[in-house]
């Protein structure tokens, strides 16, 4: 038997632009968060939160307040009561990804010891044939492969990606060696006996991406392509569709090449499109790419909120009617955020264009950095955009895919700041960090320090550098000149836009700007410094006529952050104020409220009801707003992001 190690080669290497580039439409391949050594005070201080306190949670959760890992157990037993939900498999895996990202930044023996344990308990219950599922071991193996709704390859797509996660952290196979017979199982149960199958809720496909890409296996882009191929032939009637009936919720009503438009379940869109962008890149399929581009300007033109967040309704998890974002009742899942993520990433790759990677940051630092608290304890599945004081973070759910899935996008969120190809090297993200990557028997390393998202001037140094000319291509943030994503939004004060500038050893330097990156090709010297300046202002944000939800009201946004008005700043309040037409914005940063973050201040027009109900009070006084992402951290409260500016809109309360 061939070592088994000379199978797997290095997802890193893999995606390192030097394999398999010349076949494919793939025009760069991210830099592996095994290879980034995170720096930044902003995302080192949450990865740190999420490697203890949010870890803890998910551990708590999964091994003794719920029966999560006892299912693995009596599994391997062959005999016990199933505790929980038929997908709860799922969040196992989703914690162990995450505590193999943590692992890698956050050494921890303990952890690793408890993460082997899992993974001993797992491969415990496989069976023979190479099927994992405590669900149907428990309750009678006879369904298995009966229901298409029953998430058993949803579970099989989370494992895998724990198992890639795990190896490339530690070098440990079992996992791995699991996912792998699972996958072989599946193959040999429905691909190779041409057995149709519609996944009820997508996911393996993006995960057999992600083992093709470790493994160089072709066989995995085949069974990827085989479950997308499967969609929109109608093989789910009468089967999927008997608590939905409708085959828009997860994306089966027609063919995936023959799809424009965004419909259903967010999350379950998002993993597949991210699947389908991956095989369209690596197959040169047109179809798919003209598919993925038509859908994503669906998505961010007509569906997505300021935030980044998407699915507006709770009643499918998902998409409704376009222009039809209503903001307290949105629910905008903070899986899906990190779906936007994971898309975005996809769809940058395939193109090069970095307005992909503008959608991609105002996600992360957005509609899925809400979902998680300060503290790294409590949680939320749906992120509002306002608030009478009804929403709060949990300490956990009955479907708890959202808590791992944060946790594992925050741990690794290194592998969002660099990309590279044949020659450059890609700087998506300013987050401060060390980098090196292979420039054929050479090294390019870089260094970045930033105080990003608070300021905007990055130093980029040069550690190590070719001896040939290389480029490096340098995003140029979207939110700094241009209008905000998709058409939905634009800025209203932009006569005082400033512009991109990159000084090189402390002069101006000029760039190429293409596709929205800044391209600087030379010869490299090592302690080249070079500083991006991207200024910095409070940016009032409309919406389009269409969205009524948002009519004659103002968002703030500073740098990617969007901003929002919380009572616990604003005696109380929220509700009970407009934003002047001309309003003076004051940007501080406060080391000591929120964990340290940039607030902004201006003056707005008040009305306040007496505590007798019998008069009006009008006034003016300084409304204080805070990051997004960093509500409801204080107790729940008023809150909102679309600020109005007529007295009709104001809801006051007396106090």
């Amino acid at each position: 038997m061939k070592c088994f190690k000379t199978l797997l080669l290095s997802f890193s290497i893999m995606y390192s632009g030097t394999t398999g580039a010349q076949q494919s439409l793939q025009k760069l391949y991210p830099v592996n968060f095994s290879k980034v050594e995170i720096t930044d005070t902003f995302w080192k201080a949450r990865m740190q939160t999420v490697a203890t306190k949010t870890l803890d949670a998910c551990i708590l959760y999964t091994e003794n307040k719920t029966g999560r890992i006892r299912n693995f157990e009596k599994a391997a037993m062959r005999q016990g009561k199933h505790e929980g939900i038929y997908y709860d498999d799922s969040d196992v895996y989703k914690a162990l990804e995450a505590i193999a990202y943590s692992l890698k930044t956050h050494p921890n023996p303990q952890l690793e010891q408890k993460a082997d344990a899992w993974i001993a308990k797992i491969a415990a219950a496989q069976l023979e044939d190479g099927y994992l599922n405590t669900y149907y071991t428990l309750t009678g193996l006879d369904k298995r492969w009966t229901d298409m709704e029953k998430h058993e390859d949803y579970n099989a797509g989370h494992l895998i990606e724990a198992a890639i996660a795990y190896h490339n952290t530690t070098g440990k196979q079992q996992l791995l060696q699991v996912a792998m017979r699972f996958v072989d199982h599946i193959d040999s149960q429905f691909r190779l006996q041409n057995k149709p199958w519609v996944s009820g809720h997508q996911e393996i496909e993006l995960a057999l991406m992600r083992l093709y890409h470790h493994t160089q296996d072709r066989k995995y882009v085949t069974l990827a392509e085989w479950f997308l191929l499967n969609r929109g032939r109608g093989y789910g009637k009468g089967v999927i569709w008997d608590q939905w009936k409708d085959p828009d919720y997860c994306q089966d009503r027609i063919p995936i090449k023959q799809q424009k438009e965004i419909t259903g379940h967010a999350v379950r869109a998002m993993y597949m499109y991210t699947g389908a962008a991956d095989v369209a890149a690596v197959t040169n399929d047109s179809g798919y790419v003209r598919a993925m581009h038509a859908i994503w300007e669906d998505v961010v033109h007509r569906n997505m909120y300021i935030t980044g967040g998407i699915g507006a309704q709770g009643k499918n998890e998902g998409f409704g009617v376009d222009y039809d974002l209503p903001n307290e009742t949105a629910y905008c899942e903070t899986c899906a955020s990190v779906g936007m993520v994971f898309w975005n990433q996809r769809m940058n790759m395939l193109t090069g264009d970095s307005k992909y990677i503008d959608v991609l940051e105002r996600s992360l630092y957005n509609g899925a950095l809400d979902g998680l608290s300060l503290e790294g304890d409590r949680f939320f599945y749906g992120n509002p955009l306002a608030s009478f004081g009804t929403h709060n973070r949990k300490e956990w759910f009955g479907t708890a895919c959202c808590p791992s899935n944060i946790a594992r996008l925050v741990a690794s969120v290194g592998n969002y700041i660099y990309a590279s190809s044949k020659d450059a090297l890609w700087i998506n993200l300013m987050i401060g960090s060390k980098v090196s990557v292979p420039v054929e028997k050479e090294q390019m390393r870089v260094h970045m320090n930033t105080a990003f998202p608070w300021k905007g001037h990055t130093t980029l140094t040069i550690d190590q550098a070719p001896k040939r000319a290389y480029e490096l291509r340098v995003r140029i943030p979207g939110w700094l000149e241009t209008p905000a994503p998709g058409g939905l939004y634009h800025y209203r004060n932009t006569s005082v836009a400033k512009s991109f500038q990159i000084l090189l050893n402390g002069k101006p330097i000029a760039f190429r700007n293409e596709n929205g990156y800044a391209v600087l090709k030379r010869a490299w010297k090592e302690g080249d410094e070079l500083v991006l300046i991207t200024p910095m202002e409070v940016r009032e944000i409309e919406s389009r006529p269409e969205l009524k939800q948002t009519k004659n009201r103002m968002a703030l946004q500073y740098g990617p952050l969007v901003y929002c008005v919380e009572g616990a700043d604003n005696e109380g309040s929220a509700w009970n104020f407009i934003l002047p037409e001309q309003a003076n914005y004051r940007v501080q940063y406060q080391a000591q409220l929120l964990g340290g973050v940039n607030t902004i201040q201006f003056n707005g027009k008040v009305m306040q009801v007496s505590a007798d109900g019998k008069e009006i009070k009008m006034g003016e006084r300084i409304i204080q707003a805070i990051p997004y992402f960093s509500w409801n951290n204080r107790g729940a409260g008023e809150m909102q992001v679309w600020l109005p500016t007529r007295f009709d809109q104001l809801t006051i309360t007396a106090r």
